[in-house]
C-alpha cells in the first residue's frame, strides 16, 4: 500500500506571500503521493471590508451569509487556489485545484440552527474518492479550497481541517495515509508562552488528561477534535507543528497516534 500525506496550511502560510512561495518550493519536494488543503487566511475578510460587507465571527468561525458566500468562493476556491496551482506548476509539481464540488469530492449538509445560524456554512457527509485515487496514481497532487457542496447545487464554507481530516479518513481506505497540520506553533505546547514546550506525542490515552488539565484549551480543542478523530479512523499518524517539519528532519513537533 502506497503512503499518501494529507498536509493542511493555514493564514499563517496564506497571508504571507514569501512563506507560501518558500513552503509551496519545499512541498513540492516531497516524494510520493501527496494532497494539500488550505484555509482561506484573511484576504476574504479584507475583501469583505473593501466591499462594505459586514464580517461576523463567533468564537472564530465566521458566519456565511449569502453575500459572505460569495466572497469566500471567489476567494477560496479562485484567488487562493489558483495561485497556490499556479506556483506548484512553477516548482514542476502538476497540481489540479479542487473544492468539494468538482469531481463530487466532498459532500456536506447545511449546519443545523441550534443556537447559532452559521448560515452557508457545511459539515462533511460524504467524501468520494474515485477521481482523487485516479488523479493521485497518475502523480497529480489534488489541491483542495475550503469549499464543499451540498449535492443540490449549493455551495458551502466548511472548516479546512475537517476537510482535511475526512480526506485522510476516506483516502484510508486505499492509501497508507498520514495527516498533517501546519501552523504557526512547533506543535501542542505545555506551557503557551514557550515555543518550546512542545508536547512531542500524544495519544488517545494521554489526551484526555491534557484535555482536563486546560493544557489543550480553547482554539487547539477542535484541531485535536480531528486528529483524533483522524488517528481513531485509520490514519496512521497525525502530525502538527510549523511547516518545517515536513522538510527537515531535526525539528521538533508534536505527532498523534492511537
Amino acid at each position: 500500500m502506497k503512503t499518501l500525506k494529507v498536509i493542511k496550511i493555514g493564514g499563517n502560510i496564506i497571508d504571507n506571500e514569501d512563506a507560501l512561495q518558500t513552503f509551496l518550493k519545499e512541498f513540492s519536494k516531497i516524494e510520493g503521493l501527496k494532497l494539500l488543503v488550505h484555509g482561506g487566511g484573511k484576504l476574504a475578510t479584507k475583501l469583505a471590508n473593501q466591499m462594505q460587507v459586514e464580517v461576523k465571527m463567533i468564537d472564530g468561525r465566521r458566519i456565511t451569509d449569502a453575500e459572505t458566500l460569495d466572497i469566500i468562493t471567489m476567494v477560496y476556491a479562485g484567488k487562493i487556489n489558483k495561485n497556490i496551482v499556479a506556483q506548484l506548476q512553477a516548482n514542476n509539481c502538476n497540481a489540479i485545484g479542487f473544492s468539494g464540488a468538482d469531481g463530487n469530492t466532498i459532500v456536506s449538509d447545511k449546519r443545523p440552527v441550534k443556537t447559532i445560524d452559521y448560515g452557508f456554512v457545511g459539515d462533511v457527509k460524504q467524501v468520494n474518492t474515485k477521481t482523487l485515487e485516479l488523479l493521485l496514481e497518475n502523480d497529480a497532487t489534488p489541491v483542495f479550497c475550503a469549499i464543499t457542496h451540498d449535492k443540490n447545487g449549493q455551495l458551502l464554507n466548511t472548516n479546512a481541517d475537517t476537510i482535511a481530516s475526512e480526506l485522510a479518513i476516506s483516502l484510508s481506505q486505499i492509501f497508507k495515509t498520514e495527516l498533517y497540520y501546519c501552523f504557526e506553533k512547533n506543535g501542542v505546547l505545555k506551557d503557551i508562552n514557550d515555543d518550546h514546550s512542545v508536547i512531542e506525542s500524544i495519544t488517545s490515552k494521554s489526551v484526555q488528561q491534557l484535555i482536563d488539565n486546560q493544557i489543550i484549551s480553547e482554539g487547539m480543542l477542535p484541531k485535536i477534535n480531528n486528529c483524533m478523530h483522524a488517528v481513531n479512523h485509520n490514519v496512521q499518524k497525525v502530525c502538527i507543528g510549523k511547516p518545517e517539519m515536513l522538510f527537515d528532519k531535526n525539528s521538533t513537533y508534536t505527532t498523534i497516534s492511537k
